[in-house]
């Protein structure tokens, strides 16, 4: 058994560093994409980015103490429970900016003729601001005092004088504050906002489409083709979150409402490898879903990597024009 166990564990971690070296690589290019790409330079792609720095920070700083908590690394309870929070701070802070990117492709849709004036950059940096902030609160609330320092002080020889653990997440953090919280708080509900909010936008997309089919108009027709490809790619993005991170929550509500209940040491493996390997598959949906992004990743390489002549990127002008071409037209649609 101990074998078993160990072998395992030696899985485990081999995943974790390969997941870990993909989200770092992966989203530092999409960093740079958007740096080097100023088509990219729009609200939408400024929340991307901030996922994209929290999907870093995954790889860089929560795999490396995931592995040293699987070890059963033993700790000052505060210090295990700071890097335990850290995992709560970027974990929010993703599902945060995600919200924006669907509140944010919302009003393009909605109000496509005044979007421009209505969200500015500045208005789309304070929002990152907030989500950034509000994830600090949410994550950091078990350090003010909701965890499970006084349970494992009233269990007999749990915790000395000294507060040394064996660091484990489930051992320093509360799982009320886990589900009641964080759960049912700070996470069902965005993501049940956002499937709202992804439901309206596909049908005003479609209604449009419909309306502007029967009317003839062919540059509306691509302004919101183009709106739809980006909304099914962003809402693809959504749905990978959920699925790589309801599964450890659903683990979460049986441990607090069936503690009897046994969980296969391979299934809670399985549950931390989907939450992390979500931080390294934004990058893969961006490539294979939106093109600006593969031209860009495709230059990146060309050019940084293979040093050869990359092609110079595409003429911002055109699709400018063509976008002030459309929005008068849409103007006098809505009239």
């Amino acid at each position: 058994m101990p074998e078993a166990l160990s072998s395992a564990q030696a899985l485990y971690i081999g995943m974790e560093v390969v997941i870990a070296v993909s989200s770092v690589i992966g989203n530092v290019m999409v960093v740079w994409a958007v740096k080097i790409n100023k088509s990219l330079r729009d609200t939408t792609f400024c929340f991307i980015v901030s996922l994209a720095l929290a999907d870093i920070a995954v790889g860089a700083l929560v795999i490396p103490l995931a592995i040293t908590i699987s070890i059963g690394l033993q700790t000052h309870f505060y210090s295990c429970l700071l890097v335990a929070c850290t995992v709560l701070v970027l974990t929010q802070s993703s599902i945060l900016a995600l919200l924006a990117i669907a509140i944010d492709r919302y009003l393009r849709v909605k109000i496509p003729t005044s979007y421009k004036r209505v969200v500015t950059p500045r208005q789309a940096g304070i929002a990152v601001v907030v989500c950034w902030t509000v994830a600090f609160i949410v994550g950091l609330t078990p350090m003010l005092g909701w965890n499970n320092l006084r349970n494992l002080q009233r269990k007999n020889n749990s915790i000395g004088p000294d507060l040394i653990v064996t660091c484990q997440f489930e051992n320093v953090i509360s799982m009320e504050y886990m589900v009641y919280f964080n759960f049912f708080g700070w996470v069902l509900p965005p993501l049940v906002l956002m499937l709202v909010i992804y439901t309206e936008i596909f049908y005003m997309i479609h209604k449009q489409l419909n309306k502007k089919v029967t009317t003839s108009h062919n540059d509306p027709n691509k302004y919101y083709d183009k709106e739809l490809k980006l909304a099914k790619s962003l809402a693809l993005v959504l749905f990978l979150f959920a699925v790589s991170w309801l599964p450890l929550h659903i683990m979460n509500c049986i441990t607090l409402f069936c503690p009897s209940c046994q969980k296969p040491m391979f299934l809670i493996y399985i549950a931390i490898l989907l939450t992390h390997g979500n931080s390294a598959v934004n990058p893969i949906v961006y490539a294979f879903r939106i093109k600006k992004f593969r031209t860009a990743f495709q230059r990146i390489w060309k050019q940084y990597f293979c040093c050869k002549e990359a092609p110079p990127p595409e003429n911002q002008l055109s699709e400018r024009l063509n976008n002030h071409h459309v929005l008068p037209q849409l103007e006098q649609n809505s009239v």
